[in-house]
């Protein structure tokens, strides 16, 4: 009868974050409006690069473009339902779809951070060995890197989702959260979860912990060599190249770091933090990489201009 009553789960129910019911429209409106933005912008940033020779073929904008897609990709996995909760209140998740969440969320946030480690050792080689640049950076060299990241974060999203859901849920079914995620989760399983715990704090940790450190090692070496350059003008220059993605590494790990590496992830404060790296960060890094990147700047103003004429040339 146990096992029988086991098998009876077929959804979840997520309760959503609290908030004053007098504001629910306005809450509706302002989550659309920023998942349309961060549509539009990772879009934009990602036709741009695709269509300027210039930038499509640099390492640097490659990378940009796959974290557009990345962006696109986890807004869509989680806003759109969030969203719809304010107008049409607590509507159940079917297991598989909970099961598709979890595992997109984490696949697309793990390849994110192995992407932003990609992008700070591809600005450690640029600066550091900006004569050798081109041969230890190639066009093939970084299309690896990215399959290798995509890879590695679809191999992490697959065990978070299979250790997660391997467990059995026999009730009850509310999801203290706004999507599926590990902590929330499992608080519903009806099986010891110390084991799940501690692996998703250890695999979490080894990821989050590994690639902040290289991408730490890497400005470092980075600062180094900028303090070196003599011209005040190369310095800045130097520095508005990295400033960027300093910016949106800081905005990423630090939600991410509160969430998942802390032995009790149990705060009402998880559900504040997660909307940085699932809807704010996404919708940010469009406007952060136009606003402080001059190449894409100038890049935006020649598609838009469109192309020029013999007269005009």
């Amino acid at each position: 009868m146990e096992r029988a009553n086991r098998t009876l789960l077929t959804e979840f129910i997520l309760t959503g974050i609290p908030y004053p019911l007098q504001l629910k429209t306005f809450l509706f409106a302002f989550f659309l409006l920023i998942y349309i933005l961060t549509q539009l912008g990772n879009l934009l940033i990602l036709i741009t690069v695709l269509a300027d020779p210039q930038l499509h073929a640099r390492p640097m904008y490659v990378f940009l473009g796959v974290l557009s897609v990345i962006d696109m990709g986890i807004s869509s996995v989680i806003v759109p339902r969030f969203t719809m909760n304010f107008v049409l209140g607590v509507t159940p998740i079917p297991f598989g779809g909970c099961v598709a969440q979890l595992y997109f969320y984490h696949f697309l946030g793990s390849t994110q951070c192995f992407l932003y480690t990609l992008m700070a050792y591809d600005r450690y080689l640029a600066i550091c060995w900006p004569l050798r640049y081109p041969v230890l950076m190639t066009a093939k060299l970084s299309t690896l890197l990215v399959a290798g990241a995509w890879v590695a974060g679809s191999f992490h999203g697959a065990l978070q989702a299979v250790l997660t859901f391997r467990l059995p849920y026999c009730g009850p079914n509310h999801v203290d959260y706004f999507f599926c995620d590990i902590p929330a989760v499992l608080r519903l399983a009806c099986a010891d979860t110390t084991g799940n715990e501690l692996v998703t704090f250890v695999d979490i940790g080894v990821v989050v912990a590994s690639c902040f450190s290289l991408i730490l090692l890497s400005y470092i070496q980075i600062i180094r060599a900028i303090l070196r350059i003599r011209t005040a003008d190369g310095r800045r220059r130097a520095f508005s190249t990295c400033g960027a993605h300093v910016t949106v590494v800081t905005v990423y790990y630090v939600p991410c770091a509160f969430i998942y590496m802390r032995p009790e992830a149990n705060s009402p404060l998880d559900g504040a933090a997660a909307l940085f790296p699932t809807a704010i960060t996404p919708f940010l890094n469009p406007l952060i990489y136009t606003l402080r990147n001059q190449e894409v700047k100038m890049a935006l103003k020649r598609m838009l201009r469109g192309p020029r004429t013999k007269s005009e040339i």
